[in-house]
């Protein structure tokens, strides 16, 4: 089953989160874990495991690492990505969520519809620069990819 099962992110270095970005955390792993598709394609030089995988999500030396593991513990493949392309992105996604929860406490709903529209086109653009990364790493449908960078973005929160 080319899946994630199990999903860890290592912030424990990042200062607590807000109850908005943990609940969008907490949104995002229970979406991920429900449906996803991950596939770790073959390598000339090794078999890659089919999986389902457990996947350890953590930024080490300015970088986003992939750490990937078989449900039984043993290494399946591990990768590093540039935060750069990210930067603004994520930068973007995080004024756009704060502009969306002021928003939703003084705004009319048409008002509110608006931003939402908004975040959700910045969302998706981030999952599409993911996908890019991720290309000949591990593929990744649009939903895996929008719910792995909401995942980023609570990273990158302390990072």
């Amino acid at each position: 089953m080319p899946r994630i099962t199990r999903i860890e992110l290592d912030d424990a270095n990042l200062p607590p989160p807000t109850p908005e970005i943990e609940q969008e955390r907490k949104v995002a792993i229970f979406d991920l874990l429900e449906d996803n598709r991950f596939i770790l394609p073959s390598r000339e030089e090794r078999d890659v495991p089919p999986g389902p995988y457990a996947l350890n999500l953590s930024i080490r030396e300015k970088r986003l690492v992939f750490d990937i593991k078989q449900e039984n513990n043993d290494p399946a493949s591990e990768f590093h990505l540039s935060l750069g392309p990210f930067r603004q992105v994520v930068k973007d996604y995080f004024q756009i969520c704060e502009s969306y929860f002021d928003a939703v406490k003084t705004l009319p709903p048409s008002q509110i519809e608006t931003i939402d529209m908004a975040r959700r086109g910045i969302h998706n653009e981030g999952a599409r620069v993911l996908q890019e990364r991720l290309d000949g790493k591990a593929e990744v449908d649009i939903d895996t990819a929008r719910r792995l960078f909401t995942l980023i973005c609570v990273l990158h929160f302390g990072g």
